[in-house]
């Protein structure tokens, strides 16, 4: 029987400020041998394993709390200004890594807030999403958080309104979202909607997308954390059905690449090259599935 013919998309893997990220926790640590990073360094737990080995220790906000005269890095996700605050007061060396599509959205969000027009600050999001919370912070907690057309009940359409988006969310879904808000405008309040999308996440989709429907079998890599990976998983199982989520080679099923010829591997912006990569040796050598 023939070995199917196995390819890893291109384009799939770490986007740029997730590859800046860990390259300042690797120069660090390769200096000092142990930084401290908030939060997970990315949605991906091998990742942060193979980190953890050469001396990379996450912490809660909660735990830096207690921390004094170290050195922590913010990941690209960015993070509020409380976090900054904190780390004066506690004598903390900020190493930050905010990628920088992030922060110039941090930046737009607080110069609207602290505008004299003063709109109402909405986040097209995630609720608790390490990035909307950075985002939320800009406005001293009071941008309203919307994911579903529901969420917008909380929104008080009689004033100004400006609508950003979280970077990692879909082109499509911040087109719904901005029209159903628009549509619920009182007449005449200013409302302005505004394109704050990633282009590398946005520009993925339909290279992804015809990369899935190339395929017989897709196998998607990620993080169970990633919203970004569940994001573009649904993107390729729109298109393939036999597209399959795994976040370690361990969960690799045998039965997924039954007749499959022609077997496609990509990943989220947080997943790592090397581990589809593994996923894809692991394929060819299908013996060891399921052992």
């Amino acid at each position: 029987m023939n070995k199917p013919h196995v390819e890893i998309d291109g384009d799939s893997g770490f986007c740029f400020g997730v590859t800046a990220a860990i390259c300042k926790a690797e120069e660090e640590l390769q200096r000092s041998g142990t930084l401290y990073c908030l939060g997970d360094i990315v949605h991906n737990s091998d990742e942060v394993e193979r980190l953890r080995g050469k001396g990379l220790i996450t912490i809660s906000h909660e735990q830096m709390q207690e921390l004094h005269g170290v050195k922590v890095l913010l990941r690209a996700h960015g993070e509020p200004p409380s976090t900054y605050e904190l780390a004066r007061r506690n004598g903390i060396e900020i190493i930050d890594a905010t990628c920088p599509v992030v922060l110039k959205l941090q930046q737009r969000i607080k110069q609207a807030f602290d505008s004299p027009e003063q709109p109402q600050i909405v986040i097209y999001g995630k609720p608790g999403h390490a990035e909307v919370n950075g985002l939320v912070g800009q406005t001293s907690g009071k941008a309203k958080i919307v994911e579903t057309e529901a969420d917008l009940d909380a929104v008080d359409t009689s004033k100004i309104t400006h609508l950003y988006s979280q970077t990692t969310k879909s082109l499509d879904g911040l087109r719904q979202m901005s029209n159903a808000l628009e549509a619920r405008m009182q007449s005449g309040v200013v409302f302005k909607s505004f394109d704050t999308i990633c282009r590398s996440v946005a520009h993925r989709v339909e290279k992804l997308r015809e990369f899935a429907r190339s395929h017989d079998v897709i196998i998607f890599v990620a993080g169970r954390k990633s919203s970004n990976g569940h994001f573009l998983y649904e993107e390729c199982r729109g298109v393939n059905m036999r597209t399959y989520f795994i976040s370690s080679t361990a969960e690799l099923n045998a039965e997924w690449l039954e007749n499959a010829s022609n077997i496609g591997i990509c990943g989220a912006t947080s997943t790592p090259r090397w581990l589809m990569e593994q996923v894809r040796d692991l394929i060819i050598n299908p013996q060891t599935i399921n052992e």
